[in-house]
């Protein structure tokens, strides 16, 4: 569905720009998502709206499939978690780190954005079907209404990011560019 409208109490949720995860492989250009989002950031503070900005430091407890193929990893950059610098971050927003895919599971996020009125939440970031939907399905069963901002994410792969934003996002929200939120507020 696309956008109707930005509410006063919208809040931008970004998920996962951070050095770690930014400087991987992405099916479209991560510095257009960090600077998309970097725009909507600002307009956000300019209109005294909550800016959230989530990063992951490390893994949820369950075990998978994955962790028993995968080669072990070596340790991670000393900046690996650190928010990318565009992003712009200031002592009004609102700063979690997370164990799991979503931004909700394990962390105040519901908390912070509740405390703060907040009742829509405009999603950007890394990864589209991992990080990003994950948080946009909490938020919806949390009953915040969602906007997925699909030129402010990427994915590791194309087909997954496709997916999720043809399939898998007009059923949790509204989706729109950049532009048409940033002409929304």
């Amino acid at each position: 569905m696309p956008l109707t409208h930005i509410e006063p109490t919208a809040a931008l949720v970004v998920i996962d720009l951070q050095h770690g995860i930014v400087s991987r492989e992405t099916a479209h250009p991560v510095a257009s998502v960090i600077g998309n989002t970097a725009r909507l950031a600002a307009a956000f503070r300019e209109h005294d709206l909550t800016v959230a900005l989530v990063n992951v430091g490390g893994m949820a407890p369950g075990r998978t499939d994955a962790q028993r193929t995968a080669p072990p990893r070596p340790a991670p950059a000393p900046d690996w978690a650190d928010l990318v610098p565009e992003l712009g971050a200031t002592d009004r927003d609102i700063f979690v780190t997370k164990q799991r895919w979503g931004a909700f599971i394990g962390t105040d996020l519901h908390e912070q954005l509740a405390a703060r009125g907040v009742s829509q939440l405009v999603f950007t970031g890394v990864a589209t079907s991992i990080g990003v939907e994950s948080s946009a399905r909490s938020a919806y069963d949390h009953g915040y209404h969602v906007v997925l901002a699909t030129d402010a994410m990427t994915d590791m792969s194309a087909a997954a990011h496709d997916t999720a934003v043809a399939t898998v996002f007009p059923r949790l929200g509204e989706t729109a560019t950049t532009a048409e939120v940033l002409a929304a507020l």
